[in-house]
């Protein structure tokens, strides 16, 4: 199963190079049978660029999750805390093997009212 996610566009680029190997998030997909993220690079892209497989997600507070992830974070340390602030578990998704569409991707292919999700939604 995948999931698709609204991802900023320079966070989108850093996964798909390579750069960023865990995406973080408030909250997650519950279902154990997600394998997949599909990356949805939001405005003013507003494509789906790729996709990564799902090697672990990484669930710990904060400061832990920080100390553990902080080398291919591709996020600024100020970035995370101010993200993470009042929170007493942060999640990162581990990113496995990546893979770039060679054409983006309208995102009506995905969803048809072409409405990004939120956070995250099932495909």
């Amino acid at each position: 199963m995948k999931v698709l996610l609204s991802i900023k566009p320079e966070y989108a680029e850093k996964i798909l190079t390579g750069k960023k190997r865990f995406e973080f998030r408030k909250a997650v997909f519950r279902n154990p049978d997600v394998t997949t993220v599909v990356i949805y690079a939001t405005k003013p892209v507003g494509k789906v660029l790729g996709e990564f497989g799902i090697s672990e997600i990484i669930s710990e507070c904060p400061r832990t999750l920080w100390r553990l992830t902080s080398s291919f974070s591709g996020i600024t340390e100020q970035f995370f805390n101010e993200y993470f602030r009042g929170r007493d578990v942060a999640y990162a998704i581990k990113v496995k093997e990546v893979k770039r569409y060679e054409e983006p991707i309208e995102l009506t292919y995905f969803l048809p009212n072409g409405c990004p999700p939120q956070s995250f939604c099932y495909l």
